[in-house]
C-alpha cells in the first residue's frame, strides 16, 4: 500500500496537471472563437468563387488536355495520372486528442491506394506531426513548409498555392489533392481529401444557379487565367482556416476531458489518502489499547 506522503505527492502532481491542462483549455477556446470569426467570414467568398467559376466553365467548351481541343486554362486540362501531389496539413503540436492520427490514416491510406495502382505519390506537408509520421513510414516527403500556423494569412495560402502549382504547370504531377480537417464543431472535426487540380467537375456543381445569369468581359479565357489562381488560393486558405479551428477544437475537447479526468482522479486519491490515514490512525489506537491492556496484567 502506498504510503501517506506518497499519496499527497501524487495529489500534488495531479492538482499542478490539472491546472496546466485547464489553461491550455481557456487559451484553445479564446483562440478558437477568433478562427471560428475568420472561417465564417470567409466561406461565403470562397463558396461564391465557386459559383462564378463553374458558371464560366459550364459556358466554355470542354476539353480533356489531350491536344485536339483548345484549352481555356492550363489548370483545367485533364491529363493521365501518372504521379500525384498532395498537400498535407497537420498540426506541429500534440495534445489535441485523435486530430493528428486521423489525418495521419487518411494520408497514408491514399498513399498506399496509389502505390497498388500504380501511380507515384508526392507530399507536399504543413505541419510536424504529419512530416514525422509520413518520414517514418518511408513515404515520400518532397517538401515541408514551416512557420505557417505561427503567422496563418492569405499570403501563407498563396505559397503554398504557388509551391504546388509549379510541379503541375512542368507537368511533373497530374493532379494534385488536398487533405486536411474540416472543421463542424469543437466537438467533431472530419478529415476530407479534396481535389484542387485539375480544378474538379464538382466546382461547376457549386455555382448553384443557372449559367445564363453571368455576363463575361473580356472573355472567359481572360477571367480563368485570374479567376483560377484566385479559386486554387482560397481554397488553400479556406483548408488552412478550417485545419488551424479544427486542432484548435479538438484540443480544447481534449484538454476538457483531461481536466474532468483529473478531477476524477484527485477524488480517488483523496479517498485512498483518507482510508490510508484511517488505517494508520487505526492501528496507533490498537497498539496504545493493547499497551495499555498489558500493563493491567
Amino acid at each position: 500500500m502506498a504510503t501517506l506522503k506518497a499519496i499527497r505527492k501524487r495529489i500534488g502532481s495531479v492538482k499542478s496537471t490539472q491546472k496546466i491542462t485547464r489553461a491550455m483549455k481557456m487559451v484553445a477556446g479564446a483562440r478558437l472563437n477568433r478562427a471560428q470569426a475568420r472561417i465564417t467570414a470567409l466561406r461565403p467568398y470562397a463558396k461564391k468563387t465557386q459559383q462564378v467559376l463553374g458558371a464560366i466553365v459550364a459556358q466554355s467548351p470542354e476539353s480533356e488536355g489531350d491536344g485536339e481541343g483548345k484549352v481555356l486554362h492550363p489548370l483545367l486540362a485533364k491529363r493521365p495520372v501518372k504521379k500525384a501531389l498532395y498537400l498535407f496539413l497537420t498540426s506541429d503540436r500534440g495534445l489535441c486528442g485523435s486530430f493528428n492520427a486521423n489525418l495521419n490514416k487518411l494520408a497514408l491510406g491514399a498513399w498506399k491506394t496509389h502505390k497498388e495502382d500504380g501511380v507515384e505519390t508526392s507530399f507536399f506537408v504543413v505541419g510536424r506531426k504529419g512530416r514525422d509520421f509520413l518520414r517514418r513510414r518511408g513515404a515520400p516527403v518532397d517538401h515541408v513548409f514551416a512557420g505557417v500556423w505561427e503567422k496563418l494569412s492569405i499570403e501563407s495560402a498563396r505559397e503554398l498555392a504557388g509551391t504546388a502549382l509549379a510541379p503541375f504547370h512542368k507537368g511533373e504531377v497530374q493532379a494534385v489533392y488536398l487533405i486536411y480537417s474540416q472543421f463542424k464543431s469543437a466537438m467533431t472535426q472530419t478529415p476530407v481529401v479534396e481535389q484542387l487540380l485539375p480544378v474538379p467537375a464538382s466546382v461547376e456543381a457549386a455555382r448553384g444557379a443557372d449559367a445564363s445569369e453571368y455576363i463575361f468581359e473580356p472573355d472567359a479565357e481572360a477571367l480563368l487565367s485570374r479567376l483560377v489562381p484566385m479559386y486554387l488560393e482560397t481554397s488553400i486558405y479556406r483548408a488552412l482556416l478550417e485545419s488551424q479551428a479544427s486542432e484548435l477544437g479538438a484540443r480544447m475537447t481534449a484538454m476538457d476531458s483531461a481536466t474532468k479526468n483529473a478531477k476524477d482522479m484527485i477524488a480517488g486519491l483523496t479517498l485512498q489518502y483518507n482510508r490510508a490515514r484511517q488505517a494508520a490512525i487505526t492501528k496507533e489506537l490498537m497498539e496504545i489499547i493493547g499497551g495499555a491492556e498489558a500493563l493491567k496484567e
